[in-house]
């Protein structure tokens, strides 16, 4: 039996695999980079071992020093978690070949779906259908468009769609370093791209003794930048089209058979069909092997709630050699889980970096373990005070539902989010919540194109609407006059904004999703007076919550204030707030036409040299941060007047990349 568990990994799946281990009496021991020695897992481990740098390659993928940890710690065993090593077959026979036990698939079945490429070749033979691989040096306009897909890598890393031919060979090369950069392989290749697929995959699940489980299907159509943003399960589609599911299973226990695997695994399919008109659309229920995850899929959870295994438990007793049951359990209910991000949708979802305040979520969320009643659980690789740094992924944590029907989940779901006091960077909170309620998501209709056929920008809007958020700026400013007295050193005795004889208004300015907003306002002996806010009058107001009465509804707010930066949380919809400064701070002025970095990361290269004429929208400089890269383009036609950075150096947040000055309405500059 295993006694104790080295997670080859980081943040949320470690500690979701340490909790597991946990219940089941089994030790823990984490590694860490130099950026995350701070992080959560890291202190709920029993046993923790640094691995020196920051840098994945440094660390997380260095499967000699993750080796060496085990071994120093005591553990008898390695779960590679997903992502970094949980697909490397070397890295599997080193564990091995240490005399430790690996928590996966035998190397050999990793080895074989290792390649996109050769894996297809084989499902084709074992009879599953697959989409044709395309030589990138081949693709010609009747192929078009096509997707870049690296071979080695998952997560949507590498991933380009290319629909001009002129265009394929920068996106060849773009692909082909995010590869390297992620899993240390350049190998790329092309597929025809499905513009409205459907993504379902089958949680597979087998023994040494030759059972393989189909453990139920999960739908993850709605994606952003090949990532899944959505997941569910069972799939709308596959519950729409008669004889799916059964086809689908067979096609996935095929796939796992064909390999001799063992653990939990999963195997991806595109699908056509729309779920609404199920079994009326004559293309409903084709699909094609994508790919084999060797794996835990970051989306397992969904298969837990709705069949009630905990797939890392069942993943420590096959590694044991546990035979599984001659049956896989049945599902029921249906679960929806969303990837909370640290990123801006609206802004071509650039990441975020920086501290979380607070992330609290209602309902008494259950955290890492599987939901037998309906209800929201929450894994997270962050707590409160964490900082979200520009070494890996953004995400903050996965919020999943459980509920009788699919309806009921995404309704419990979108409610807790939206009620959620999330603190601190900006987030996809408002997308993923726009989404839940979106008619389209709720009839089934959830293809890979919904961001693109429902529009990003209005799906991306704001929870809390204008009216609001100016509500909320009042709720703040009151409540920052609460705290003043609070912490007053004379008359103390006075309440807030108190005169002797009349005077001038209180005046606050915030800025908001909307621009600035000023609250000016008196407190009187009749009460509240504030400006453009005749309907309003004060019930109660101390630092960090504020009652008002508005047009004879009794609204509460809580307000919460870090430096300038303020969050205010109402069941109206959740607001972030900026308290300007009295005095604008000259060191903090940058020339106009100023390119600045988004977020601290490496100038991967430049795309101009300091006195070229640029063109509006065209890549100045390139930056790598948070494993994607990112292009800093010209903001208008003119000439590139200072270029302050170089290739390879490291940027922090706010850093002038670039100056372009802007040609003026008749050409000159």
């Amino acid at each position: 039996m295993i006694q104790s568990v080295l997670v080859a990994n980081r943040g949320e799946i470690a500690r979701r695999v340490f909790a597991t281990c946990r219940r089941a009496g089994i030790g823990t021991v984490a590694v860490f980079s130099d950026a995350d020695a701070l992080s959560p897992h890291v202190a709920e481990a029993d046993t923790a071992v640094r691995l020196p740098g920051n840098s994945p390659a440094d660390t997380y993928l260095r499967g000699d020093l993750v080796i060496e940890a085990a071994l120093l710690a005591g553990a008898d065993a390695i779960h590679p978690g997903y992502g970094f090593l949980s697909e490397n077959a070397d890295f599997a026979r080193a564990v091995h070949d240490a005399g430790l036990t690996w928590i996966g698939p035998p190397a050999p079945a990793i080895e074989m779906m290792g390649s996109k490429v050769e894996s297809k070749k084989m499902m084709a033979a074992a009879g599953v259908p697959v989409l044709a691989e395309l030589d990138p040096g081949a693709v010609t306009e009747a192929d078009l468009p096509v997707l870049v897909k690296a071979s080695a890598g998952g997560g949507g890393r590498g991933m380009r769609v290319v629909r001009e031919l002129a265009d394929l060979p920068e996106q060849l090369e773009g692909a082909r370093r995010e590869a390297q950069s992620a899993f240390g392989d350049p190998t790329v290749f092309c597929e025809r791209y499905l513009e409205t697929g459907r993504h379902i995959e089958v949680q597979v699940m087998a023994d040494r003794q030759g059972t393989v489980w189909a453990v139920g299907e999960r739908e993850c159509s709605i994606q952003r930048r090949h990532q899944k943003v959505v997941e569910e399960a069972p799939s709308p589609l596959v519950e729409a089209v008669p004889g799916m599911r059964e086809r689908l299973f067979e096609a996935a226990r095929l796939a796992a058979k064909a390999i001799d695997y063992e653990g939990a695994g999963t195997v991806e399919f595109l699908a056509s069909g729309r779920a609404e008109r199920g079994g009326d659309d004559p293309d409903a229920g084709e699909f094609y092997f994508l790919e084999m995850n060797t794996r835990l899929q970051v989306e397992h959870p969904v298969t837990e709630c709705t069949t009630g295994l905990d797939l890392v438990e069942l993943q420590l007793q096959v590694a044991s050699g546990q035979a599984l049951g001659a049956e896989s359990p049945a599902v029921s209910g249906h679960s929806i889980e969303v990837r909370l991000y640290a990123e801006d949708p609206a802004q071509n979802w650039q990441p975020q970096s920086g501290p979380v305040h607070r992330l609290d979520l209602p309902e008494n969320a259950v955290e890492f373990d599987v939901l037998r009643t309906p209800g929201i659980r929450l894994d997270s690789g962050v707590v409160d005070g964490s900082t979200v740094g520009v070494h890996y992924d953004p995400m903050l944590a996965k919020v999943i539902s459980f509920a009788p029907t699919r309806t009921q989940a995404a309704t419990r779901l979108a409610t807790a989010l939206s009620r959620a006091q999330i603190h601190g960077l900006r987030t996809n909170r408002d997308l993923l919540v726009n989404v839940l309620r979106h008619p389209a998501f709720l009839a089934g209709d959830t293809d890979t194109a919904f961001f693109d056929t429902h529009g990003l920008d209005v799906l991306a809007r704001p929870l809390a609407s204008a009216d609001t958020e100016r509500l909320s700026a009042l709720a703040a400013a009151l409540a920052d006059a609460a705290h003043n007295r609070d912490v007053a050193t004379v008359n103390t005795s006075l309440p807030s904004g108190w005169r002797n004889l009349a005077s001038a208004p209180q005046s606050k300015t915030f800025t908001g999703g909307g621009g600035d907003i000023e609250i000016r306002y008196l407190l009187t002996r009749y009460g509240l007076k504030a400006e453009g806010f005749d309907d309003v009058a004060l019930v109660s107001a101390t630092a960090r919550h504020v009652a008002l009465d508005v047009a004879g509804l009794r609204r509460s707010f809580a307000v919460s204030r870090y430096g300038d930066d303020v969050f205010v949380d109402s069941a109206l919809g959740p607001v972030s707030l900026h308290a300007a400064p009295r005095f604008t701070d000259p060191s903090a002025v940058v020339a106009e036409g100023s390119l600045l970095t988004p977020m601290p990361g490496s100038v991967i290269r430049l795309g101009a040299a300091a006195g070229d004429t640029v063109t509006a929208g065209q890549p100045i400089v390139w930056l790598e941060a948070m494993k994607m890269e990112h292009t800093i383009k010209a903001p208008a036609s003119g000439v590139l007047t200072e270029l302050s950075v170089t290739a390879g150096q490291q940027v922090d947040v706010g850093t002038v990349l670039a100056v372009v000055e802007a040609a003026q309405p008749g050409g000159e500059l």
